[in-house]
């Protein structure tokens, strides 16, 4: 038994949590009563990324708890931390992978620093391209260039060529910009039924639910593994063209189906309109004019598959002139600030122990999407769920600074998983949270691409 589990902490002393009780419309009685929060800060950080891990996980687990009539759901901060950094600890084996690719990361300009995202083929490209650089440019022939850039060019040219790249701000200047101050408003997490008349779908209350995830990277893909985990029939689809990193669908792909549609092609495109007449849930992390070319934009879905769930998140919300931009968790920190508070020297920019928004805001969207399952079984309804990597860093930045700094576990191996995959022995992280005494997945993410695009049988 670990100190943890010995002295738990009061469950509404987490402010997180108790700002999302009402979203989920769940009594701080039913919280007392079902879930068991630990105690112990493991992600060390300036800010309070322990608060918003565990407050964000204790949604989900409180959510699930409620959809699946379970007694027990249990939160220990230790395991979360775990959870949050298992791109940097999982190994397959016996070998840990780079999270970040060499044309990833921060660097310096002649006026600043910007952080760029090359970790995937076509991002990389495009960054290479917009600077006038050769596809074989090694990283140090980078850094040098972008000493010849001041930072706002380097960000407004990659952008401009559908690349990945920010001018790293301190928060005075985030909030002076136009995107900080038009999405200011934007919740955690929105839950709404924008239809109510909708009758309740014939059989909701009998089966696993069926999720079809067109998510990729990592907030997505978290939100869809935990309904994996608690027994929802999760099928990931992707476009062939684009390959997910192996190592990333090994991390969050656990008791997942992962299947390949070119929704270019007509017949591929019927096929996923096929699967989505039958589909409780759809949960998609694209930007919005991209869905729309394929019939998947919130209003012809709502219209076209009215018992859909559509869950959606971004990086930096809808509103604003960055609503249509792509952008990473590690971005989202850049942007708006965090990376200069999470600095060592005052100068150098740094970042946050794990990629805590696209964790937290996976849980906050699986959180949505399980409530929205329970309401629609009980009242019917067309029902939308939200959430935004930058509402979840400016909930971060609005917390201010810790006065618990927290320090990383010196063994993490109790709070892993050894399990053998297609990919190799697979030692990754245990579920988040334990429901009842559910707390393993089922098996870990097999090979991305490899099962059929269709709902199981069994």
């Amino acid at each position: 038994m670990t100190d943890a589990t010995r002295h738990p902490q009061a469950p509404l002393s987490n402010s997180l949590l108790g700002a999302l009780l009402p979203v989920l419309q769940l009594s701080p009685q039913y919280v007392r009563e079902h879930l068991q929060l630990g105690t112990g800060n493991f992600l060390p950080s300036n800010l309070q990324v322990n608060e918003l891990a565990c407050g964000a996980v204790a949604a989900a687990a409180l959510s699930a708890a409620d959809l699946r009539q379970a007694q027990t759901v249990t939160v220990e901060p230790a395991q979360v931390s775990v959870a949050f950094r298992n791109d940097q600890l999982q190994t397959i084996d016996g070998e840990h992978a780079a999270v970040f690719k060499s044309h990833s990361g921060f660097f310096q300009t002649k006026d600043g620093w910007v952080r760029l995202h090359g970790n995937y083929p076509h991002h990389r490209q495009r960054l290479l391209d917009a600077l006038g650089l050769p596809d074989a440019c090694p990283r140090e022939q980078l850094a040098d260039t972008l000493k010849q850039w001041r930072a706002i060019d380097v960000e407004e040219t990659v952008t401009a060529a559908r690349g990945i790249a920010v001018k790293v701000r301190d928060t005075a200047q985030w909030q002076q910009s136009e995107q900080a101050q038009q999405a200011a408003g934007v919740p955690l997490l929105s839950i709404d039924n924008i239809a109510p008349q909708t009758p309740i779908p014939p059989g909701s209350q009998q089966g696993r639910p069926r999720v079809l995830d067109l998510t990729r990277v990592i907030a997505g893909p978290v939100a869809t593994r935990t309904l994996a985990y608690l027994g929802c029939d999760v099928l990931r689809i992707d476009n062939p063209a684009m390959p997910e990193l192996p190592v990333q669908h090994v991390d969050t792909g656990a008791d997942k189906r992962s299947a390949l549609l070119d929704l270019r092609e007509p017949e591929a495109l019927h096929r996923l309109h096929e699967l989505l007449s039958t589909a409780d849930v759809l949960v998609t992390g694209y930007r919005p004019q991209a869905l729309a070319a394929f019939g998947l934009d919130s209003a012809t879905l709502a219209r076209t598959y009215p018992h859909l769930i559509h869950a959606t998140l971004s990086a930096w919300t809808f509103a604003g002139p960055w609503g249509e931009r792509r952008g990473f968790d590690s971005i989202v920190q850049a942007a708006t600030g965090i990376g200069m508070l999470e600095s060592a020297d005052g100068a150098t920019p740094g970042a946050l122990p794990a990629q805590a928004l696209d964790h937290a805001t996976g849980y906050l969207l699986a959180a949505g999407i399980m409530r929205a399952l329970k309401w629609r079984s009980e009242q019917g309804g067309t029902w939308r769920v939200q959430a935004h990597l930058l509402a979840t860093a400016h909930w971060l930045l609005a917390r201010g600074i810790a006065s618990d700094k927290g320090m990383a576990l010196a063994d993490v191996s109790p709070w892993q998983l050894r399990q053998p995959s297609p990919s190799g022995i697979v030692i990754q992280s245990r579920p988040a949270f334990a429901i009842d005494s559910h707390a393993s997945f089922s098996q870990v993410g097999g090979l991305w691409g490899s099962d059929d695009p269709s709902w199981r049988t069994d």
